[in-house]
């Protein structure tokens, strides 16, 4: 019973010392010449504009986020679609389909949630209330005191 656990932990531990062997090696190994250019923002040729600390809209990754989902949903489901045909004449028609209309399903709820977000929108609409604070000059959430 015991042993089974060994077992987890042997490997658990020879895990751990090859990725800091690894690590060890390839410290040893490359080179290292650090210079002001490697030590630059950007390595690729270009010269730097400006500071490197921009905000950079995460909608770029969500968009590419409900993109991978319904790309791996089309890698699921074709092939099942390859051999539907087989299963039908075997008598499991009913039941894969059924399946695959649940996983479909599943992920038409992802769906409308997050179109329900307003994830999927390019420009997102922001509460009346918030762009009037904004209009006003004021952030949101923010309280103005006038001195009585």
């Amino acid at each position: 019973m015991h042993f089974d656990y060994a077992n987890i932990l042997v490997f658990l531990g020879l895990g751990v010392l090859l990725c800091a062997l690894m690590m060890w090696l390839g410290a040893l190994l490359r080179p290292a010449s650090p210079d002001q250019i490697k030590l630059s923002t950007y390595e690729c040729g270009e010269e730097v504009e400006g500071d490197s600390w921009i905000n950079f809209n995460i909608r770029f990754y969500v968009v590419a986020l409900v993109f991978l989902i319904f790309d791996v949903e089309v890698a699921f489901i074709y092939p099942v679609a390859a051999v539907f045909k087989d299963w039908v004449s075997a008598g499991n028609g009913l039941f894969a389909l059924t399946e695959i209309l649940v996983f479909v399903l599943i992920l038409l709820v992802g769906l409308i949630y997050v179109w329900s977000k307003g994830d999927i929108s390019w420009v997102k609409q922001v509460a009346a209330t918030k762009q009037s604070a904004v209009a006003a000059g004021q952030a949101p959430g923010v309280e103005r005191h006038v001195a009585g």
